[in-house]
């Protein structure tokens, strides 16, 4: 099949094609368990292959897939065809950035491939979750696993060979309960990295007992608390709920894309402008992010992107100053192109595609915040006057061009004159992009840090999900708007 390919995409560069390249997926999977107040209510395997071609000819692209490899030839031309009719109507010719021809591999850290566990084992993890979560006040609960495991082999006519073979482990609990009005309130577990692996072998049964026990106590807790006050306080942020704020209004925000308007007809677009690089304010000092793909054990590190570009650690915001992007091999010539300076030295190995029917775009790797030196959640307490700690992810509405957002949370807790006094229900907090990052006024040190995953992050047209981290500390923001 290589060699197939390799020949293929040379007869296109002898066609005229500028660029060819070729996804081949051998093989991809993916097993879903989902058990609901003890029945199983989902079990599904899934498993599919193929391959997908982009040709750029005359600066416009032409794209074709196939799950059926048979007559590769026609497949190929398909795409060249394509890219032909494109040209005619192509308005900013596509340049892409330099790079290396690499020929390498990269594998997720796993010691045990879940697709290789017996479906009784993973039933009775599922089994064992389900017994802790059945408690007093619990009215459903959820127990699921999805596993992914995927092998990509990129080829391209500039020399590039890579393979990846790509594990994915993504559990969750879930308990939901009824307030004495009827509403309903529920309280979440999705695990945070754990170690350097992210095979079978994470889903610890004293790690997941612990806090499935935790998420009952605290989902009682809400049924009977009081609303959240409608006030405006500081906000304390855990990675459950900081994640989140970090994907929305700084991951969105910069992907370079969204930010030269390919996303608006479907997701938005950002607030941020390329005149802005190097010069927005968009935090306080204490606010440090970067796109940090190079860590390990995380659905954001994923070893080269589909362009065949190393990943990187690229800095996003750098105390407090706008400084980079999220971007690609196409989008960072564009964008020094339409700003008539040099903004990106080439691209951060962002490009990637969900699957070898669909074109890579740019996507957020780990989108991370630097921990700081505010110490630990309860330094950060004893040092605020009037607050509120908030975790969970429950609702949230963000504006158009990421410039505003609306939140709301699974829990609260009060905080008065450096102590935690009462849990609230109904937790909300909004603000507007830039002026709630440059109220950043503590982050908490390493030991606050967690690398949270998201599992079904959506974007493009035809829509992508995709997978990926958020490496977060403990934050806390002032004069924030609560409860409405």
């Amino acid at each position: 099949m290589r060699k197939q390919l390799q020949e293929q995409i040379a007869r296109l560069r002898d066609a005229g094609a500028l660029y060819v390249d070729a996804r081949w997926y051998p093989i991809e999977e993916t097993n879903e368990l989902l058990m609901w107040n003890g029945n199983l209510k989902e079990a599904t395997a899934s498993r599919e292959s193929g391959v997908g071609i982009r040709v750029l000819y005359k600066g416009a692209w032409g794209f074709s897939a196939a799950s059926d490899v048979g007559n590769l030839a026609a497949l190929f031309d398909t795409a060249l065809d394509n890219a032909r009719v494109a040209a005619e109507r192509v308005t900013f010719p596509v340049r892409l950035a330099e790079k290396d021809a690499i020929q390498a591999t990269f594998a997720s850290p796993n010691r045990t491939d879940p697709f290789t566990v017996p479906l009784a084992d993973k039933l009775a993890f599922l089994q064992a979750m389900d017994e802790k979560l059945n408690q007093p006040g619990v009215s459903q609960r959820i127990c699921a696993l999805t596993f992914i495991r995927k092998q990509i082999v990129l080829m391209d006519s500039e020399g590039s060979e890579i393979e990846k073979t790509i594990i994915e482990v993504f559990p969750s609990l879930e308990v939901m309960g009824l307030d004495a009005q009827g509403m309903m309130h529920s309280r979440k577990f999705n695990p945070t990295r754990m170690g350097d692996t992210r095979g079978w072998e994470t889903l610890d049964m004293d790690v997941f007992s612990a806090n499935a026990e935790r998420i009952v106590r605290e989902m009682n807790e809400v049924l009977v608390a009081e609303d959240c006050p409608k006030d405006v306080r500081s906000v304390i942020l855990l990675p459950g709920i900081m994640y989140l704020q970090t994907h929305e209004t700084i991951g969105h925000a910069l992907e370079l894309d969204r930010i030269l308007g390919y996303e608006l007809s479907y997701a938005g677009g950002s607030f941020v402008r390329l005149s802005d690089f190097g010069t927005l304010r968009y935090g306080s000092e204490k606010l440090t992010a970067r796109a940090d793909a190079t860590i390990p054990n995380s659905p954001g590190s994923f070893g080269y992107d589909d362009d065949g570009i190393p990943t990187q650690d690229n800095l996003l915001i750098d105390r407090g100053l706008l400084v980079g992007a999220i971007t690609g091999r196409q989008m960072v010539e564009e964008a020094n192109a339409r700003a008539g300076r040099r903004i990106f030295d080439g691209s951060s190995g962002a490009n990637r595609a969900t699957a070898f029917y669909r074109v890579p775009i740019e996507r957020m790797t780990n989108i991370n915040i630097d921990p700081g030196d505010d110490g630990t959640l309860d330094d950060i307490v004893r040092n605020t006057e009037r607050g509120i700690i908030l975790d969970g992810d429950k609702s949230w509405s963000i504006g158009s061009n990421r410039e505003q957002f609306h939140f709301a949370t699974d829990i609260g807790w009060l905080v008065e004159d450096g102590q935690v006094t009462q849990v609230v229900k109904n937790s909300t907090y909004q603000g507007e992009t830039i002026p709630f990052y440059n109220s950043l006024s503590a982050v908490g040190d390493e030991s606050t840090w967690e690398v949270c995953y998201v599992p079904n992050c959506g974007k493009g047209q035809p829509n992508q999900i995709m997978q990926l981290g958020h490496g977060v500390p403990i934050c806390r923001f002032d004069h924030v708007r609560i409860g409405e």
